[in-house]
């Protein structure tokens, strides 16, 4: 919503179409779409994640594909965000517009190699191709091989200039060592497993460690199980969903990011880390080893063992390693400011 909002800046009037759910009320993270003259066209909700649901979808997706159509007629600039069920139709819907401008934001994993669900992969195909997808620019995250001429590497911000405040010097000597897991509590996400990897660091190094979790989610409750059973109530917090700036004091605060996802576009958790000089501890997915300078600026890792043998590594470390790499993420994060962001949106607009 931060993101549309900066866009939205930039044009005389918006037409979003979506599905509407009002049962829901915002919470915490939630935000607002800021723009004098808006208008939300809402459609059904879809899906094919079972027999009955994707019956009702296959009656509903012709009027959405129709709502579409006469929404991108009646506008001047067209912006896709994918991927996900009503960016699949958008992409279909905006073949019929070759002359229109349009952008597209494929916020999702855009590596050719990484294993994604088939409508990804044709939301994938449609946007790389420049006869399907006349008069557009495909925004993705990182440099990827065979690049067509409509797609163009791409980035995004949560802070800003005034955001460049000194950060404190954490060292790996600190009394106490502070990680941290910010995202949805989802199996994509496996907080279980940070929440692992922590508890065996404890155990196997036996530092004063201490860990956080911010976000809400269907993996709660096996986190609750697991914090119980093994007692480390004393250590470890669930404190939900809370604003930015109870997120950005714990960067601050934290030595570590502990990220295990499974798929990401830009993961914006671990950008926000290292912007606050928490070393992210990550999975190599998406562009997340260019971010992180293949292990410059952080730590990539492909299994729990490898992750915590490198903590522990630098647990021992008498070197400089740790604090070096907690300030060249910092260095390396803080080139994309929203400044820079909204600008590059300006020129798209």
């Amino acid at each position: 919503m931060r993101e549309m909002n900066l866009w939205f800046k930039h044009v005389d009037s918006v037409i979003v179409v979506a599905p509407l759910d009002k049962t829901l009320k915002p919470g915490a993270i939630d935000l607002a779409y800021t723009h004098p003259l808006i208008r939300f066209v809402a459609v059904p909700e879809f899906n094919f994640t079972g027999i009955s649901a994707s019956i009702k979808s296959l009656a509903v997706i012709p009027y959405i594909l129709m709502v579409l159509w006469l929404q991108m007629w009646r506008s001047s600039h067209i912006h896709l965000r994918c991927p996900g069920n009503m960016g699949l139709l958008g992409c279909l819907v905006q073949v019929f517009f070759p002359h229109k401008k349009k952008t597209a934001k494929y916020a999702g994993n855009w590596d050719p190699a990484s294993n994604q669900p088939l409508s990804y992969r044709i939301q994938k195909f449609i946007l790389r191709n420049t006869l399907l997808t006349r008069n557009i620019q495909t925004l993705v995250y990182g440099e990827w091989p065979d690049r067509t001429d409509n797609i163009l590497p791409f980035f995004t911000a949560s802070y800003s200039e005034d955001d460049k405040i000194d950060i404190p010097v954490k060292t790996m000597k600190d009394a106490v060592i502070r990680f941290l897991f910010v995202g949805t509590l989802t199996p994509n996400k496996q907080p279980l497993l940070a929440l692992q990897v922590f508890h065996a660091l404890l155990v196997k190094s036996k530092r004063k460690m201490e860990m956080h979790f911010y976000g809400e989610g269907s993996e709660r409750q096996a986190l609750t199980n697991y914090i119980a059973t093994h007692e480390l109530q004393h250590c470890v917090y669930l404190d939900g969903n809370v604003s930015s700036e109870v997120v950005k004091a714990a960067y601050i605060q934290s030595h570590f990011l502990l990220f295990f996802s499974k798929s990401e576009g830009w993961p914006k958790a671990v950008s926000e880390a290292m912007w606050w000089g928490c070393v992210p501890v990550t999975t190599a997915v998406s562009c997340v080893p260019w971010m992180l300078n293949n292990g410059k600026n952080g730590i990539v890792i492909h299994s729990a063992e490898e992750c915590m043998q490198l903590i522990t590594r630098l647990y021992n470390d008498s070197s400089n390693v740790y604090s070096d790499m907690h300030r060249a993420s910092a260095i390396w994060s803080r080139k994309y400011t929203l400044e820079e962001f909204e600008q590059s949106i300006k020129i798209l607009c």
